[in-house]
């Protein structure tokens, strides 16, 4: 088998609903990990891209998240009909859609503009 060209890793973390932090997947369906999956197969493209369901990725506040590896992209409230276009632009194009893409500067930090003050865990 080919190695993969691209890893897509959905966050599947489940919270409890009073948690502040949020939670990626509340229902703990992976519902938008097999949205991915669907849409790879529907494209030809699941030989070439893999979409993991991942644990916690540590950006609650921006969930759901995802992140596209080789290049290290992070996307923040990736909703179901994101989807198409994250695969359209990002997978197939090699453009990240820029209107979900975290800023660098809040990916895997203490604080940023987006989440409250906490204590590193």
């Amino acid at each position: 088998m080919a190695k993969f060209e691209h890893h897509i890793f959905v966050c599947a973390n489940q919270r409890p609903p009073e948690n502040p932090r949020g939670c990626c997947d509340p229902e703990g369906l992976g519902a938008l990990q097999l949205v991915f999956k669907q849409e790879l197969a529907a494209r030809g493209l699941k030989a070439s891209v893999r979409a993991n369901r991942a644990g916690c990725l540590d950006q609650c506040e921006h969930g759901p998240t995802v992140v596209v590896y080789p290049e290290a992209v992070w996307y923040g409230g990736v909703k179901p009909e994101d989807v198409k276009e994250i695969v359209e632009s990002h997978i197939i194009n090699k453009v990240p859609v820029a209107r979900l893409k975290l800023d660098e500067d809040c990916v895997n930090t203490v604080s940023c503009a987006h989440k409250s003050p906490r204590k590193p865990e």
